[in-house]
């Protein structure tokens, strides 16, 4: 053989290896962060998301809070943007969060340097993301209609850090910058309004541009301080729509030529959280074993979310690594549910006990294996005490590994309610506290919200659903939420046209 055609030979071979995957984890207070990445790029990071999470805390006077692992935001760092839109399942997403109790996730491509100024990037993407997230669970009573939800993610997802450490805010979104300087597609009466209803590109494109022009002058303005606060209690307090609480700012046509001008600045004003301010905790860091290395596509696909048509090959790629990983506890505990998702509830409950056999502490396999052991029993039209008893017993497990986790008092109200009973006092109280610690999961808020309103707490169940109305990413629930409340109303008036008055 001519030492070419060993050359080409060894060539051949290398690329026929494929690259080790260096799955690595990154755990701070308010974050999991998973990347096939160098451990310094992760720490990196996850250092900068939580020093961001410091940063809003200090600008906004929000307590510092400590999370367990269920009420912390898990991102995942995938290799490229068309990964991300395939795991969105459409096209042009540069990352996406999906809010859920005890489970809260988002996914961006790469990681967070290398994003040019006028970029949609990892780190302005992942910003937003995070900000919706700290405004639905440090304000989960108010009602934001879609402009200022959109424009204060906007004005939070621009921060940068300088070379010092230090935290930068107000830079304008220059990716917004078709919204912002050409045309009118979205008059400013419309945004004041809601903006309600579907929105073409190029007016919801308007509606982020527009959106954080209005946050950020509406904040530094001084002619205008305290209207965006007066706003927003108008809709939330004193129940008035944004049309007629929009009262507050004066001739919008004013507003906006004023906006005009702001926009025409060649600079704007901001504010800086210095580096000294931002200090964190050690951000703990390991590399995945490699059962969690292998079985990471699955968990991701299964995070995103699947349906009828994509849940069966999650499923299949799930059974391919588990059997090579049979006592790994993250593996059984990834394929127990694929297989859930895929219908498969035996095979669901053999791999959630098989995760428990190899990590008895790990919450998620007990609420798997609680879930396949009600959907047997449904199947089965079983509805004997032992049975359903036994199911309790499980959700018991989970709830003791973590009583703040509030996936366990989910399931433990829902184990009523698939049996066909109306839950009992404590677990409704469960369903409550759920909601207190998740209360960025949409469809938790409008399950809570139903029971209220079969308990007869109207009001509790009005206020609940009213932040449905508005929130811009709530899809059909927010059609929903708005019949829930008509009947309310109705109810209300009734009880009060019965109740005779004092004299």
């Amino acid at each position: 053989m001519t030492w070419l055609a060993l050359l080409l030979v060894l060539v051949a071979s290398v690329a026929a290896t494929p690259a080790s995957a260096d799955w690595r984890v990154a755990e701070t207070a308010h974050f999991t962060v998973y990347a096939d990445t160098s451990d310094a790029s992760l720490r990196r990071d996850a250092e900068r998301l939580e020093k961001f999470d410091k940063a809003l805390r200090l600008a906004r006077g929000v307590s510092e809070t400590r999370l367990g692992k269920a009420g912390r935001v898990t991102v995942f760092f995938v290799k490229d943007e068309d990964r991300v839109a395939s795991l969105a399942g459409r096209t042009n997403v540069a990352g996406f969060y999906i809010p859920r109790a005890g489970a809260s996730v988002a996914f961006v491509r790469d990681d967070m340097i290398g994003d040019g100024a006028a970029a949609l990037g990892s780190q302005q993407v992942l910003q937003h993301e995070y900000a919706h997230h700290f405004m639905f669970t440090t304000w989960p009573d108010a009602a934001f209609p879609s402009w200022v939800t959109e424009g204060w993610a906007e004005f939070h997802a621009t921060a940068s850090f300088d070379r010092a450490g230090n935290l930068q805010f107000g830079a304008a979104p220059q990716y917004r910058a078709y919204g912002l300087l050409t045309g009118n597609p979205l008059p400013i009466q419309q945004i004041l309004a809601g903006a309600a209803g579907k929105l073409r590109a190029d007016q919801r494109d308007a509606l982020y541009g527009r959106g954080w022009a209005l946050v950020h002058y509406l904040t530094f303005e001084p002619s205008r301080k305290g209207q965006l606060g007066a706003y927003l209690d108008t809709i939330t307090n004193d129940r008035k729509s944004p049309e007629a609480a929009a009262a507050v700012f004066g001739d919008p046509a004013a507003l906006h030529r004023e906006l005009e001008r702001f926009l025409a600045k060649p600079t704007i004003s901001g504010f800086r959280v210095r580096a000294e301010n931002l200090t964190i905790p050690a951000v703990q860091t390991r590399l995945l074993t490699p059962g969690e290395a292998a079985i990471m596509p699955v968990r991701i696909r299964s995070a995103a979310g699947v349906d009828a048509k994509t849940a069966p090959g999650v499923y299949a790629d799930a059974r391919k690594v588990a059997a090579r990983f049979p006592n790994d506890a993250a593996v059984q505990r990834a394929l127990a549910e694929a297989a859930y998702d895929a219908g498969d509830p035996v095979a669901a409950l053999v791999a959630a006990d098989r995760a428990i056999a190899a990590d008895p502490q790990l919450l998620e396999a007990h609420c798997y294996r609680a879930m396949a052991q009600m959907a047997i029993a449904l199947a089965a039209k079983d509805g004997t005490i032992e049975t359903w008893t036994e199911i309790r017993r499980t959700i018991g497990r989970a709830n003791h590994l973590d009583t703040e986790d509030p996936r366990p008092l989910v399931l433990f109200f829902r184990s009523y309610a698939d049996q066909g009973l109306w839950p009992p006092k404590l677990a409704r109280d469960g369903l409550v506290h759920a909601f207190q610690l998740a209360p960025q999961d949409r469809g938790l808020r409008m399950q809570t919200a139903a029971m209220l309103i079969e308990e007869g707490k109207l009001a509790d169940a009005r206020s609940m659903l009213l932040v449905l109305i508005y929130d811009p990413h709530a899809s059909g629930m927010g059609a929903a939420a708005s019949k829930m409340i008509d009947t309310i109303e109705t109810r209300l008036k009734a009880s009060a046209q019965a109740t005779p008055a004092a004299k």
